[in-house]
């Protein structure tokens, strides 16, 4: 089981770095924390890679007064969505014919939707940006979505302003990655396991409410 938990968590976090890439190159915008990260890159030189890496571990610090806590997996998402970002920017080509550039983006928004399911169903954490929203949802009492909508607009302004890439595809990947990955996550979940003594306590006692913090993390896409 844990083998193929860190499989799936590796090979989320390879195909989420890969889409992020297969975005830029389709030249149609990107999401929202994105279009930042490709601001910031654009203003300081940095690759995009870097910058993603670099942002995921000050998002972290903004965990400190939330009272989250960073699992395995979060800390290699801060690092390998960055790394395979650079990695499919150098592989990738960029496309100007504009059949080209919506396949592309078809493909960055499919593959983002798999890499999201892989990673989140493997258990070991929310990336930093998806448990910057869940913990200000927690600490604050505000909906997931609010929080969401509220981080995400944030970004995507400052972004903008920065000189990222907004457009068609900003608002595609807003409308499909909540729906794909919700259809695709119930095929990479990895089921919790339980001690076996609570696991007989719990069969003898029949079936009761499941807790909130047993559930996975609701779909969101943030890496």
């Amino acid at each position: 089981m844990m083998i193929r938990r860190l499989v799936q968590l590796f090979t989320g976090l390879a195909m989420y770095g890969i889409s992020l890439a297969l975005f830029i190159r389709a030249g149609l915008g990107l999401d929202p924390w994105d279009v930042f990260h490709q601001g910031v890159a654009g203003k300081t030189g940095l690759s995009i890679g870097v910058v993603v890496i670099i942002l995921s571990f000050l998002v972290l610090l903004l965990w400190i007064p939330l009272r989250q806590r960073p699992g395995f997996g979060t800390l290699c998402n801060a690092v390998l969505v960055g790394v395979f970002a650079d990695v499919g920017l150098a592989l990738i080509p960029a496309f100007s014919h504009l059949g080209g550039q919506i396949a592309m983006l078809g493909g960055a928004v499919v593959l983002n939707g798999i890499a999201s399911a892989c990673y989140i169903g493997a258990r070991f954490g929310p990336g930093a940006r998806d448990g910057l929203m869940t913990g200000l949802a927690r600490r604050t009492g505000w909906s997931v979505r609010l929080s969401r909508t509220l981080i995400e607009v944030l970004v995507l302004g400052a972004g903008w302003l920065l000189g990222g890439s907004v457009g068609v595809g900003t608002v595609v990947y807003a409308l499909a990655i909540g729906p794909l990955v919700q259809l695709l996550l119930p095929y990479f979940m990895v089921p919790a396991q339980e001690p076996a003594a609570a696991a007989g306590t719990v069969k003898a006692a029949g079936p009761k409410p499941a807790d909130r913090e047993a559930r996975p993390e609701e779909p969101v896409a943030a890496s």
